[in-house]
């Protein structure tokens, strides 16, 4: 079932607007405002919201090119321009200000369904592109990576950055990245450090789990 659609029409001509009206509600579709220049057309685009501009290239005040710009830019919505000439140039310069189609006046119905629902799927479609575009953006800024070759001091680990300073490696990642650091100590470490302890604690583990032949400490007789 094809959509139902509030239509605003902007044409300086009286009698075009009258016929399009005609053709469009004939087909059930709503005209809830007739504009007569770009300007207007542009503030009662972002006024009223409706589904669907219908707009004539040719226009005082602002033409309708630079109109169906300014509503992408301050309002989007879908835009069929209406021009007296079949250009196939128009086709580039309509894409390139956000207009999803085109009909050579006078429309009629046919015409005018056939050119709302490409407009309308074409802009259905570009916001979404939009959308993923942007959450994509938005993931790539939060997103911070390291590459490269990072300078490091082969004695005591730090690493010097861009501007020539040395930093302690987890200040520098930390920095530079989504990582925070949480300190502790290897099992290496805590037996070079603190032997007492690290036994103490080995043995207290075998008596509570059980002792595995590589968890328990070798002591001399």
């Amino acid at each position: 079932m094809s959509s139902i659609f509030r239509v605003l029409i902007a044409d300086d001509e009286a009698l075009i607007c009258n016929l399009i009206q005609s053709e469009l509600e004939a087909i059930g579709h709503e005209v809830i405002g007739r504009a007569s220049d770009g300007r207007q057309a542009l503030a009662m685009a972002c006024a009223l919201d409706p589904d669907i501009v219908l707009m004539d290239i040719a226009m005082p005040e602002m033409d309708g090119l630079e109109a169906a710009r300014q509503i992408q830019k301050n309002c989007p919505r879908p835009v069929v321009l209406l021009t007296a000439h079949d250009d196939l140039d128009l086709v580039t310069r309509a894409g390139e200000v956000g207009a999803g189609a085109y009909i050579v006046k006078p429309p009629y119905a046919p015409e005018l369904a056939r050119a709302m629902a490409i407009a309308s799927a074409r802009f259905n479609d570009m916001t979404a592109l939009r959308r993923a575009n942007e959450a994509l953006q938005k993931a790539l800024d939060e997103v911070k990576t390291l590459q490269g070759i990072l300078p490091i001091c082969s004695s005591c680990r730090k690493v010097r950055d861009d501007d020539g300073y040395w930093h302690e490696v987890e200040v520098y990642v930390e920095q530079h990245s989504e990582l925070e650091f949480s300190h502790g100590l290897c099992e290496h470490c805590s037996k070079a450090l603190y032997p007492d302890e690290y036994e103490a604690l080995m043995l207290r583990k075998a008596r509570g789990m059980g002792a595995k032949p590589d968890d328990s400490p070798v002591r001399d007789a």
